[in-house]
């Protein structure tokens, strides 16, 4: 009797345990039911006895396999070798049916895969007729050539496309990294690999290889890979190796390969190449190389790799400036805002680059969370349609629906962050009761503030004690006993404070803490004029201490930032935190924006005590001539201290950015170069804003 592959995997399990195993844990490793794993054992004692080997069983203590050592050993080999997989499994052997249909990619009689497989022939048309739907998205179609076998038409692009959307869909890329980045002997490591779904259906030697060669490159562009693209890179590689080395011919790019850039990526690109035709000993076609370059610019990486902060080029200067488009289309209320958090706009930058790689040559992703965030995020998905748009007018290439969600994973998560800085979090005030006020309230008050120390102040409370004047002190009161109506809410718990109780006080607690605290009507009136009171103070010293300075025209840009820093503090120490703080910013996402003429150098630094906003001109009013600052006439500065005013500082420096677009009259009074003139128009919009400001309260 031969062996079935779930009889292999059950042998193996029980060849490697040193004592015997119960069927429900031998269950559990292999991933079935144990009715499953009973009907395989009632008929493996008679491919043992080959082995001189016996199947024993004892209630109680499990099942294991009895006899010498190297019988046990010669079986595992058996077992461990060849092509394990449930036959079974329907959506399993389809998968590896348009694996090898995309790995061979020739003429195949139908008995082929029927006996790869080890269904049958009818088995396999019917498979077959099953995934002709999903190679026709990718331009591939089924062509059955009576007494000859099936092939499958389409172009080399269309195979390729193909392929990255399998591995996607498919790779367990846990399985990959176990191989190429567990320690120990080589053998062990690769072991889980050649069990897999891919390890089966790929030359695993040939994979192997692959994997070492890539992974010896000691480059940044290959090392900050995340593990998903690092995956895609060894497996699209490996299928295009194992191609040549059965001497199959790898067509052209259909002309789009010369357009690719012999940039840095290229050279990574080629050196891989020469890596793998040494260690294979083939010639590797030209256009591989293409294809190559073209996963390393597609795929996601770590981090983001910048350019020396002289010599930023040209291309990632346009993506900056994209990037400032997407998030105004976006939002152009908190525009400002969004664009002020460095988290987000890295991310984004980084997300971008391959981005537009994929949408430019219609290489596909997957995106398994978008049913999700169209239904949990449809507000932030719908105004990311309204970004792909600008993707599109700048690619002229359709953004799919999977990169739309996750440009709203990166917009969604720096909405999130907004609103948290934009809540004011609070500890809130509690009153724990009981009888006494003695006894169960103090135990109560001892517990929770272990769990909620740094969120909630608590004052044990007698039930007698509670009058209408600690009502009003305290946001809600945590009671074990009835207490009479109060004006502040009560949640009833037990005593011992049950998890039904914790979660109860967790959600009073989320929803106080981000109310204001109770104040009397007087205390409210105050704390508006203390509001009202900063934000005059702090647009008056705008106003007033607005510089207006004129550089030379030759200035370069790092020449630039330090006068600016001059300019905006006589103090050393603090002019070096303005003019690392700016380049900073400035690496994130450039503001210079030759399209306006102007750029805008803004952060948040250390190195002023209040907001400040200066303009900075060429002696002649001319334009900058330095490479990096070319096509601009006017530099805006935009500063705002770190202190606990930072919504207002950039709520009044947000309305002075949309000036700047919206206002054509300021930037005709800036181009004059007269101070006061700039000063005084300054002062009529800070003015407006002001009285929007007292109208909102």
């Amino acid at each position: 009797m031969e062996l079935t592959p779930r009889m292999k995997q059950i042998l193996q399990v029980l060849l490697k345990e040193p004592d015997a195993v119960s069927v429900k844990n031998l269950a559990e490793q292999i991933g079935v039911s144990r009715r499953t794993v009973q009907r395989e054992l009632e008929s493996i004692q008679t491919p043992l006895k080959a082995y001189e080997l016996t199947f024993e069983s004892k209630t109680g203590v499990g099942v294991w396999i009895d006899g010498s050592d190297a019988q046990k050993a010669r079986l595992l080999a058996v077992c461990s070798a060849g092509d394990d997989y449930d036959v079974s499994n329907r959506e399993e052997r389809r998968k590896r049916l348009v694996l090898e249909i995309l790995k061979e990619k020739g003429l195949r009689k139908l008995y082929y895969y029927s006996s790869q497989f080890g269904v049958s022939e009818a088995t396999v048309s019917a498979d077959l007729e099953a995934v002709e739907g999903w190679l026709g998205r990718f331009g591939l179609f089924v062509i059955r050539k009576p007494g000859s076998g099936i092939t499958i038409e389409g172009s080399e692009a269309s195979y390729r496309r193909a392929i990255r959307a399998f591995i996607s869909e498919n790779i367990d890329t846990r399985l990959v990294r176990e191989a190429y980045g567990a320690e120990g002997d080589a053998p062990v490591r690769y072991d889980s690999l050649k069990k897999s779904n891919i390890g089966q259906i790929l030359n695993n030697d040939v994979m192997k290889r692959v994997m070492d060669c890539i992974t010896g490159i000691d480059h940044d562009r290959v090392l900050t890979l995340t593990e998903n693209s690092y995956v895609g890179l060894i497996i699209h590689t490996s299928i295009a190796v194992n191609r040549i080395l059965k001497n199959e011919v790898i067509e052209s790019g259909g002309g789009w390969e010369h357009s690719v850039t012999e940039d840095e990526d290229y050279k990574l690109a080629r050196s891989i190449v020469r890596m793998l035709e040494k260690e294979f000993g083939i010639t590797i076609p030209e256009v591989e190389v293409s294809y190559i370059c073209l996963h390393i610019k597609g795929a996601k990486h770590e981090r983001i790799q910048w350019a020396d902060e002289e010599q930023m080029e040209f291309e990632t200067r346009k993506l900056q400036q994209l990037v400032n488009e997407m998030i105004d289309v976006f939002d152009r209320g908190q525009a400002y805002l969004l664009k002020q958090d460095d988290e987000f706009i890295q991310g984004l930058l980084a997300h971008l680059q391959p981005t537009l790689i994929r949408l430019m040559y219609g290489m596909q992703i997957q995106n398994p969370v978008l049913e999700e965030i169209r239904l949990s995020y449809p507000q932030i998905y719908a105004n990311c349609e309204r970004v792909a748009h600008v993707l599109e007018d700048y690619t002229g290439k359709k953004v799919p629906e999977q990169e739309i969600g996750f440009l709203a994973v990166h917009f969604g998560a720096a909405i999130v962050r907004l609103e948290g800085r934009q809540e004011q979090i609070r500890k809130v005030q509690a009153g724990v009761v009981c009888s006494s006020g003695i006894g169960i309230s103090r135990l109560m008050c001892s517990k929770l503030e272990k769990m909620f120390r740094d969120r909630m102040i608590l004052t044990a409370y007698g039930k007698n004690d509670i009058t209408p004047y600690i009502a009003s002190k305290v946001d809600f009161f945590i009671s074990s006993v009835p207490i009479e109506q109060t004006d502040a809410p009560v949640v009833f718990v037990n005593p011992l404070l049950n998890e039904k109780d914790i979660d109860s006080i967790r959600r009073m607690i989320y929803k106080y803490e981000r109310m204001p605290k109770k104040q009397k009507a007087a205390d409210e009136f105050s704390l508006q004029l203390e509001e009202i009171n900063l934000v005059a103070a702090q647009i008056q010293a705008i106003i007033k201490y607005m510089d207006l300075f004129k550089v030379d025209n030759q200035i370069s840009f790092g020449e630039l930032l330090i006068a600016v820093a001059e300019k905006m503090s006589p103090y050393p120490d603090r002019q070096e935190m303005i003019r690392e703080d700016i380049l900073r910013r400035e690496h994130i996402s450039s503001q210079i924006f030759a399209e306006f003429g102007f750029a805008l150098l803004h952060c948040r630094t250390g190195g002023v005590i209040r907001p400040a906003f200066s303009v900075c001109l060429t002696k002649d009013l001319g334009p900058f001539v330095h490479e990096y600052l070319k096509g601009i006439r006017t530099v805006f500065i935009m500063l705002v201290p770190v202190d606990d005013n930072v919504k207002i500082n950039n709520d009044i420096m947000g309305h002075v950015s949309s000036m700047l677009i919206e206002d054509y009259a300021f930037m005709d009074v800036v181009a004059g170069g007269n101070k006061e003139e700039v000063r005084d128009l300054l002062s009529r919009n800070l003015k407006k804003y002001f009285n929007q400001y007292i109208a909102r309260l």
